[in-house]
């Protein structure tokens, strides 16, 4: 960027080490913050955030509590969200003593607990059904005027349902709408889940029609939660609440039988997708290429290669000619099982056939190839695709940094 005449400051940074965080690159972010430090920018509060982040998912909490002992030796100043990252992380390890250790010293670290601080703690608590306990942290919320927020409340949803206890979840649902918030398919979800679970289809379409009365749209998590009545071998219950809901939405049939069947696939139930798109075919349903991609990424992800490429095959003996989407998904699929060698393979039929790559397919094999630590061959090839002006150049730029394509920063 600075090659180009453009300014740099600290946001600028922040930006660049929260998309390498992003990509699972500490070190690289951590050598930018040094870069940074030695321009005279001082790194402030969000870059550490960033960084704690990073550390914590990479490394686990042990490494970003020294990294944010380092941070502070050096004279940053962290703020309260860099201590809820350490007790997320904490919560996370199952470690709620030494969370709430850390959550009783932050005062003495001249912060007071915000309502976040107070979620995340209170979620480790429910979970682990320490429910005397999470009472009089939310007795002590209310003591020190921290207001409970939508999440407060879906913690407390989601943990009942998760230990069985629906009826109290409903209760709470219930003073959640009294207390003013809008509840959403995000609250009602988990009871929704847990109905499936327990195999009770009327309760779970009584929840659903009172979702649709309070206006909550369903999402993904409404669908994968209706699945779970398939891995019970009640497809066509599972199916009757999905038609139901059909009936219920203002969007075409065609249209929101594919966005399930996409949900589905998203949320790693691949096989309930399966057995939902083999009853909607009974009511005219035809799948499309959406509908292709979204079960191709889906086995994908699960590992399930071989029948991702069956999948693909059955769709061109079909007349239905692949696109650029369909061949994405399943270069994208091989490339992150270390399969770079038939990625490409693929990406050569695709060729020849007659379907243009675009920005996504190279960046995709770029990406695959650089992962498998095939450095020098994802180099050439990206020096290529620059010559070639087929990437754009912020695509350049990560990929760059991200990969620490030296010679080709060098050259830029």
């Amino acid at each position: 960027m600075e090659g180009h005449g453009l300014p740099t400051n600290t946001v600028t940074y922040n930006t660049l080490v929260k998309g390498l965080c992003m990509h699972g690159n500490l070190k690289q972010s951590l050598q930018l913050l040094d870069k940074l430090r030695k321009k005279g920018l001082v790194p402030n509060a969000f870059t550490f955030s960033f960084l704690l982040q990073a550390a914590y998912k990479e490394r686990g909490v042990d490494e970003a509590m020294k990294l944010l002992d380092e941070i502070i030796a050096q004279g940053g100043e962290p703020n309260l969200v860099s201590y809820n990252v350490l007790l997320t992380g904490l919560c996370k390890e199952e470690r709620t003593e030494e969370a709430i250790r850390l959550f009783r010293e932050l005062p003495a670290k001249g912060f007071s607990p915000s309502v976040v601080s107070y979620n995340i703690l209170l979620r480790s608590l429910c979970y682990e059904g320490r429910w005397e306990e999470a009472n009089e942290l939310l007795a002590e919320m209310d003591k020190r005027d921290q207001s409970p927020s939508v999440v407060t409340y879906n913690i407390l949803i989601t943990s009942l349902s998760f230990h069985g206890r629906t009826e109290q979840a409903f209760q709470v649902l219930d003073e959640m709408t009294r207390s003013g918030f809008k509840v959403s398919a995000t609250s009602y979800n988990p009871i929704v889940a847990r109905l499936c679970k327990e195999g009770k289809v009327d309760l779970v379409v009584q929840c659903i029609d009172q979702m649709i009365h309070r206006r909550c749209n369903p999402n993904d998590g409404t669908y994968c939660a209706v699945a779970m009545l398939c891995e019970q071998g009640k497809v066509q219950e599972a199916f009757f609440i999905i038609q139901n809901l059909s009936n219920k939405q203002s969007n075409p049939m065609h249209d929101f039988y594919k966005n399930v069947i996409a949900s589905l696939c998203r949320k790693g139930n691949t096989y309930a997708a399966f057995q939902m798109l083999y009853e909607m075919t009974k009511y005219g349903f035809t799948p499309d290429s959406f509908t292709y991609s979204s079960m191709i990424r889906g086995m994908c992800r699960e590992g399930m290669l071989d029948e991702a490429l069956k999948v693909f095959r059955i769709l061109e003996e079909n007349d239905h000619v692949p696109n650029i989407d369909n061949y994405n998904a399943l270069i994208l699929g091989f490339c992150k099982a270390r399969r770079t060698d038939i990625s490409i393979e693929i990406f050569l039929m695709m060729v020849n056939k007659g379907c243009v790559p675009n920005e996504n397919t190279y960046t995709i094999i770029v990406e695959g190839l650089a992962f498998e630590e095939k450095t020098d061959i994802a180099a050439d090839l990206l020096k290529e695709l620059c010559g070639k002006e087929v990437l754009s150049q912020s695509t350049v730029e990560r990929l760059c940094m991200q990969f620490d394509f030296k010679e080709l920063i060098a050259a830029e």
